[in-house]
């Protein structure tokens, strides 16, 4: 930790960096009677904090290193950061990029001067080719986290938190993809402020420090979830690594649904738009908070800004969820204009947010309702026994992801009688081509019965699919989806599905 901290203190970034503020949230700090404060990283001028990794890495590389040039492998941030910082000092900038990244990425490290390569279709593809050139051309790699003055660089945002707020802080909040920023920011504030915990908080779908941590060593995951994107890393840095093994109190895990609600809590207080990922700590902060009551202050930082606006559209979709300000049945009923009455009564004034069903013709009524809540997951439960004292089927569908990502948008009756139906929810990659090759991979027999596809504005579409296959044709379904290698869940038994969608009803 000490050559880390002497590095923070050392650290150039401010020749591009800007120091950002340290602003309160006050309509979150008097809901959770506590001080909570947001570092605003989303202000840089690459709406990131990548710039001072990036920059501080170049910085050290002398003119001899500078005259070959640099090269690194990223399709977000990162690559914005090291194309900036390279042409601050006078190199070039070689950025190795996936061919699913989308367009308006790519203009944007173009134009802060660097030259893109697209190869691959995944992260990884890139990376390899980036370290190939490396070693072909000599020019110099900016790793996006792993590199003792990338974490250097990253740490000055807490050398920063701990200028701007020299009262106690109880507790700093930072996110972890690769984990530069969460060892750089632990190692600086452990050191002048060792009473200070340190929280790190990932996505629950991206765990990858907190399953490193778990097993004592860094580990590959099979699969992270793409939401929060700038943190969807699949495998945590060995130095990122053993610095926040050391120093991080704990880990907290957040759903897409608390990402969501954090973004709409950061609107709500400074009117900034967070992408995903920038939001991740203060989703963290809000968890911790709850099961943590007291008085000292809170940090968060929003580690960026740079998101797409189509996303937008779900971000704001999901956010009520998060906030426990909105409750997602599914509802059995029968199928008579007086018993809607009844179930409406039954609601006791609350606000109806969504409201779809379409006529069965069997006497009874599946319905698929959102309800407004005043008080979050103990208003959502209670309500959830009155109904059911009331006579109603009730499932809740509030924390079932494949209910709000499709099945709310595809409510309108039933194929009965269709066999040996399997119902498949896929990530496919947003290129041309990703809808003609899953057609592609399914064999004459199998049949295409349901399909319902979501762009979200990231790099992967979400797609629900139905295909009937005799079951002794499964073991070759399952051979081609894994040949396919798109990302996959089997939801035939989704409740979800089979109330609402189940061909074999």
């Amino acid at each position: 930790m000490q050559d880390t901290v002497r590095r923070i203190l050392t650290a150039r970034v401010y020749d591009v960096a800007e120091e950002t503020p340290l602003d309160p949230l006050k309509r979150l700090s008097a809901r959770l009677g506590r001080t909570a404060l947001l570092k605003r990283e989303d202000l840089q001028p690459v709406f990131s904090f990548k710039i001072r990794g990036a920059y501080n890495k170049i910085a050290a590389l002398s003119q001899a290193e500078l005259a070959r040039g640099v090269i690194c492998a990223s399709a977000g941030n990162h690559a914005q950061g090291v194309a900036l910082a390279a042409a601050k000092r006078g190199a070039a900038a070689t950025i190795v990029m996936p061919t699913t990244t989308p367009g308006i990425k790519v203009a944007a490290v173009q134009g802060l001067g660097g030259r893109v390569v697209l190869h691959g279709e995944s992260f990884d593809d890139a990376y390899a080719h980036a370290r190939e050139l490396e070693k072909q051309t000599g020019a110099a790699f900016v790793h996006p986290f792993d590199d003792p003055d990338v974490i250097a660089g990253q740490g000055t945002v807490g050398l920063e938190i701990l200028r701007q707020h020299a009262d106690p802080i109880d507790a700093v909040f930072i996110p972890i993809g690769g984990g530069g920023l969460a060892a750089g920011v632990a190692a600086i504030v452990r050191f002048l402020r060792p009473e200070t915990r340190l929280i790190g908080v990932e996505p629950a779908e991206a765990p990858t420090m907190k399953s490193a941590i778990e097993a004592g060593r860094v580990v590959d995951l099979d699969q992270v979830g793409l939401f929060a994107d700038g943190v969807a890393v699949r495998r945590a840095g060995d130095e990122t690594f053993r610095l926040c093994r050391d120093l991080l109190d704990e880990i907290v895990l957040v759903d897409t649904d608390a990402i969501c609600a954090a973004v709409k809590d950061i609107f709500d207080d400074v009117r900034a738009v967070a992408e995903p990922s920038g939001a991740v700590a203060l989703a963290g902060l809000k968890a911790w908070a709850a099961r943590n009551p007291g008085s000292g202050a809170l940090v968060a930082i929003n580690s960026g800004a740079n998101v797409n606006f189509d996303r937008l559209r779900h971000v704001a979709e999901r956010a009520e969820i998060g906030e426990g300000a909105e409750a997602l049945f599914a509802v059995s009923m029968p199928d008579r204009r007086e018993d809607y009455h009844r179930f409406l009564r039954s609601l006791d004034g609350r606000s109806i947010t969504e409201f779809n069903y379409r006529w069965s013709g069997d006497g009874t009524a599946q319905i698929f309702v959102g309800v407004a809540l005043r008080d979050g997951a103990a208003e959502r439960e209670s309500l959830l026994r009155r109904l059911t004292a009331d006579g109603y089927a009730v499932v809740d569908m509030s924390d079932n992801e494949t209910a709000k990502l499709h099945v709310r948008h595809m409510v309108g009756g039933r194929t009965i009688g269709l066999p040996h139906e399997r119902l498949l929810r896929f990530e496919f990659p947003e290129r041309p081509g990703a809808f003609l090759r899953f057609l592609n991979s399914l064999q004459p027999a199998w049949a295409l019965t349901l399909f319902h596809y979501r762009n979200h504005g990231d790099d992967a579409g979400r797609v629900l699919a139905g295909v009937s296959v005799p079951p002794d044709q499964a073991a070759a379904l399952t051979t081609a989806l894994d040949d396919l290698g798109y990302p996959y869940v089997d939801e035939t038994d989704n409740p979800a599905c089979r109330l609402f969608l189940d061909g074999a009803a």
